[in-house]
């Protein structure tokens, strides 16, 4: 499934042709080694996000928000998409705005990975780079700030209160776990960002399977090393967020989700982000309780875009 068969009316929007049309339908892999020590009933799932086109999660979201803007008309007349990111999610709407033709201003944290720049400028993205002290949240500060003195130029596109965020997760990552797993998931694991794949994919799986575990996963502290993700207690808290739909929320510390991206690489053959490594952190954690059943989370990107942090692949 993806979102081309999600909206099959829509015969005539651009957005559901070309590239568009390979946001979703990701893979669903065994975590074997990871999880060779797990009792034979507990099956352990990553769904390997690397395959959208714009290689993360984000392309979702992105999708559906360049989607929902061009039928309402909001980037008509010459204006731009405007949003804050760390990172990935910027390389979506540049990816999608590209093959759209949608002129695309982003707000990055100037500590943000050279690799992360380099992409956006090669994708024509325009930058503009926010106080690294700030993070995220410094980021979002300026996007509002920009788009409250510049309304006739950027249309802000606001990814943490935006709904058709954790809608694209509805529409799409949730069917497709419970089609990859033939309705058989029972834990859903996801990290909180924008909280949009924890939110839409959640709420999807518990509609469906009831008995289904929603549990979130986020930094254990404000000053973290998990790009991607937030300490919600500490930051901007997401408009879309929902905190009484997770069953649960685990913390997970920094040291342990970089030394699981080696493992992940080094025993699964898996290159993936640090936050992927938080996932399999949480999610291995959570599959560690359980005598039975069938653990699922994401991993958001692969790890080509974390190669300039030397400490994270060789530490010490």
């Amino acid at each position: 499934m993806t979102l081309l068969d999600l909206y099959p009316t829509q015969t005539n929007a651009t957005y559901l042709t070309g590239l568009a049309s390979y946001v979703g339908n990701t893979p669903l892999l065994p975590l074997r080694r990871l999880g060779a020590d797990l009792p034979r009933e507990v099956q352990l799932f990553a769904k390997a996000e690397w395959f959208n086109p714009g290689g993360s999660v984000k392309d979702r979201p992105a999708l559906n928000i360049l989607r929902t803007a061009l039928a309402a008309g909001e980037l008509s007349g010459g204006r731009r998409l405007l949003d804050s990111t760390s990172g990935n999610m910027g390389i979506a709407y540049a990816t999608l705005g590209a093959a759209l033709e949608v002129p695309v201003t982003l707000v990055v944290p100037a500590n943000a990975s050279p690799e992360r720049i380099s992409i956006l400028r090669a994708l024509g993205a325009e930058l503009l780079l926010s106080d690294p002290l700030e993070g995220s949240d410094g980021a979002i500060r300026l996007a509002r700030q920009l788009v409250s003195e510049h309304p006739e130029r950027y249309w802000y596109a606001n990814q943490y209160d935006n709904p058709a965020n954790w809608q694209a997760h509805y529409q799409s990552t949730g069917p497709e776990i419970l089609a990859q797993t033939r309705s058989s998931v029972t834990h859903f694991v996801a990290g909180i960002g924008t909280s949009g794949t924890l939110m839409g994919a959640g709420r999807y799986l518990r509609e469906v399977v009831p008995t289904v575990q929603v549990i979130g996963f986020q930094p254990n502290d404000a000053f973290h090393g998990l790009e991607g993700l937030k300490h919600i207690p500490s930051a901007i808290k997401p408009g879309i967020f929902d905190p009484a739909l997770a069953n649960r929320t685990l913390e997970i510390e920094t040291e342990p989700a970089h030394l699981m991206v080696r493992r992940l690489a080094r025993e699964e053959g898996l290159f993936v982000g640090i936050s992927s490594g938080a996932a399999a952190v949480a999610a291995l954690q959570v599959a560690r309780e359980l005598d039975s059943g069938v653990v699922v989370t994401l991993f958001p990107d692969a790890g080509y875009k974390y190669l300039s942090d030397a400490e994270l692949w060789n530490p010490g």
